[in-house]
């Protein structure tokens, strides 16, 4: 099964069209990252040859120069065109603290403007933490080809910025095959087994769309690895919050890339599809812990 990723809104989420999966892009039901437990999760916006700004997407720096996130974050090979993504910057942040959109940016794109960062100091063209160079793993296609979707990205910093925010803590990727033995037999579906969700992405949709650009942090229940959907390469896991269906957060559009943590600490999956537009029922990360994925992070 082929969905075609496109640009959905700027700077705001990718979506699949069609009307199975759209790519995960922030934290619903969620709480601000208040206490600064996450420092290493960034947000990050990929940006063309012209550098102007394309989408918008989270991560995590697993090293001081490498950050982690899902394909579709970092290349779409299936535009017209050709790949548009010609580099990436980053925005880390201290605890709950918000980036807001540069008013220059936004009278800029209300104009057309030829140049849309001309003027621009704020986000989303500066005030960024770290600017580097993106790769996409072998076999994305810019296509979410189900359940087999390549969906893994990687951003190698190649400058930091002076006098920005930067953490000095990372990341773990989880060992290999650490899904199988922490699931173990658990049944399917019983949310017996829970993980942080940690994003930059929408906090709601509907009936009130809501779209700060906070780090917040959520909690979302295991379903299973092996579903048609999954295929052993994808985490599938609770996306209902606040509806009694377990959990207390939830994965949207701008939490793509995003870390989806154990209770131990470890990067497990990156954020990567969900089932419909308004962020629902289900949400899948692409794992980590797979030996193509590892050895596409660690060479």
């Amino acid at each position: 099964m082929k969905r075609l990723l496109a640009v959905l809104t700027l700077l705001v989420s990718v979506a699949v069209a069609g009307i199975a999966a759209s790519p995960a892009t922030a934290v619903k039901f969620g709480t601000p990252d208040a206490a600064n437990a996450y420092p290493w999760v960034g947000l990050m916006v990929a940006v063309d040859e012209d550098g102007d700004p394309l989408w918008r997407c989270t991560g995590s720096l697993i090293e001081r120069d490498l950050f982690l996130t899902a394909g579709h974050c970092v290349s779409d090979p299936s535009a017209e065109g050709g790949d548009p993504v010609d580099s990436v910057r980053i925005w880390f942040t201290e605890g709950d603290d918000i980036i807001v959109t540069d008013p220059q940016y936004l009278e800029n794109l209300a104009d057309e403007a030829e140049d849309l960062c001309a003027g621009v100091e704020g986000y989303p063209c500066g005030g960024y933490s770290a600017v580097g160079t993106p790769e996409a793993l072998s076999g994305w296609t810019g296509q979410l080809t189900i359940p087999q979707t390549y969906d893994l990205g990687l951003v190698h910093i190649t400058e930091w910025v002076d006098d920005t925010y930067q953490p000095t803590t990372y990341g773990e990727v989880a060992p290999l095959d650490y899904l199988e033995t922490l699931v173990g037999d658990a049944p399917k579906g019983q949310g017996n087994i829970e993980f942080t969700v940690v994003g930059y992405g929408l906090q709601s949709v509907k009936p009130i769309e809501s779209a700060l650009k906070q780090r917040m942090v959520g909690t979302v229940s295991f379903v299973n690895l092996t579903s048609a959907l999954s295929g052993g390469w994808s985490l599938h896991y609770s996306n209902n919050p606040g509806q009694g269906h377990g959990g207390s957060g939830g994965t949207c559009f701008g939490d793509s890339g995003g870390p989806v943590i154990s209770e131990d600490g470890y990067i497990v999956a990156v954020n990567s599809f969900v089932l419909n537009n308004n962020c629902n029922g289900a949400g899948f990360g692409y794992r980590v812990d797979t030996d193509l994925a590892q050895e596409f992070i660690f060479g």
